[in-house]
């Protein structure tokens, strides 16, 4: 079920060749290197550092820096629940709740190869709690349907109509 390929040197030096060589291409390289991977292998540091000419004490607090990036392979199901305030305001801390419940606490370790992560604000206010679901954005979302998500279930099966 897992989306990504195996860390690979070599296909991890291509991704970053494919960016450029200069200390700019850091973001774009560790995005690059993510989006193929689906995380910066420890790896990744060294030879970042060594395409653009930065220490990997540089590279290093560049990925701890930032929220968004991994260091380690993601669940293969990620479910990014929104806890803004709106999306507060309807409900999604009575999802958390549920979520401690299935067995898959939020910001906690994956469980059964399924992770819940917070998220603050996805841009759809009127439709929260919202969560965003393998990409794709579901609105309204309530007990039953993230039992459904995290069972496994396919997204297209709690969209609403």
């Amino acid at each position: 079920m897992n989306r990504y390929p195996v860390w690979n040197i070599e296909a991890a030096r291509a991704v970053i060749r494919a960016e450029g060589d200069t200390p700019d291409a850091v973001l774009p390289m560790l995005h690059a290197l993510q989006a193929h991977f689906g995380y910066i292998h420890r790896d990744a540091t060294a030879l970042v550092a060594e395409a653009v000419n930065l220490s990997r004490a540089e590279i290093h607090g560049t990925i701890s820096f930032y929220h968004d990036f991994r260091s380690t392979p993601p669940a293969a199901r990620v479910i990014r629940l929104c806890r803004a305030e709106a999306c507060q305001a309807v409900g999604c801390e009575a999802l958390v709740t549920e979520a401690a419940r299935l067995g898959v606490p939020v910001d906690g370790p994956a469980a059964d190869d399924v992770a819940i992560e917070s998220v603050y604000c996805l841009g759809n206010c009127a439709l929260g709690p919202s969560a965003l679901v393998d990409g794709a954005l579901v609105g309204r979302l309530d007990a039953a349907r993230l039992a459904v998500l995290v069972g496994g279930g396919a997204v297209a099966e709690v969209q609403m109509p």
